[in-house]
């Protein structure tokens, strides 16, 4: 080890070893400190681990702060999320665990989420699913989603089950003409749907989700709640496993 290194070395174990109120820079004279920063950047070009070393602990900080804030907003917003009544409940309505996921029908993301959610709930059998129409992509995805919030509204529980895969399915436009079409594929009075998608009570649906998000900050689809804890984005089978065993303890 050089001359230098080791001074470097001294001066930063010296600088960590004391307590705060003994190292004081605000003590040293002008060429104390040129020398200290001279010794500490020469100590991190010699040694550049170090500070990979510091920035990888604090993502691993940043990250379990984050985890912590999110389940804080999940505790605060707790009915909003699991129990509100403009919400369609699938998987196992007594459910151990509750997932919620924020979809939108136009979003890439959420219908090969779509695929996973449908492997984990069959998987497991003990989940509770619950979905917030949550149209923020374009205006074929609050088409969408008044069309779905409107048939539970007009249909029931089953036929928005139905309503809802079929456009996790669909690949093409969603247009006015092609949900009409869907409805009557689904024997949904199609007329009655209609005329039901812009009235306040699908409106009021949408907003408190809208309103829901910006108080969590999900500002993107999907996004999942998972018992406590709050997953913004796409994650694997595997990873969505995960987060139900660990709500399980």
């Amino acid at each position: 080890m050089t001359r230098l290194s080791l001074a470097a070395l001294f001066a930063l174990s010296t600088a960590l070893a004391l307590p705060a109120q003994a190292f004081d820079l605000g003590a040293m004279s002008a060429d104390e400190k040129a020398q200290f920063g001279t010794a500490v950047r020469d100590y991190l070009m010699e040694n550049p681990e170090v500070l990979v070393e510091a920035i990888n602990k604090l993502e691993e900080r940043q990250q379990a702060q984050a985890a912590q804030n999110d389940k804080v907003l999940v505790q605060t917003n707790a009915q909003d999320i699991f129990e509100s009544e403009g919400d369609w409940v699938g998987g196992n309505p007594d459910g151990d665990v509750t997932m919620v996921e924020f979809i939108d029908y136009k979003c890439s993301y959420c219908k090969k989420a779509y695929q996973v959610v449908d492997d984990v709930l069959k998987k497991d059998g003990k989940i509770r699913f619950v979905v917030k129409e949550f149209p923020i992509l374009s205006d074929q995805s609050v088409l969408a989603a008044r069309f779905a919030v409107a048939v539970r509204q007009v249909a029931g529980d089953a036929a928005y089950e139905t309503v809802h895969n079929a456009l996790m399915d669909l690949r093409g436009d969603i247009t006015l003409d092609s949900l009409k079409r869907l409805a009557r594929d689904e024997k949904i009075d199609a007329d009655a749907v209609i005329a039901k998608m812009n009235t306040e009570e699908v409106t009021a649906v949408l907003r408190a989700n809208a309103q829901l998000a910006e108080r969590m900050g999900i500002a993107g689809t999907p996004a999942f709640v998972v018992g406590s804890q709050l997953l913004r984005g796409y994650a694997p089978t595997e990873t969505m496993q995960q987060f139900v065993a660990q709500e399980r303890g």
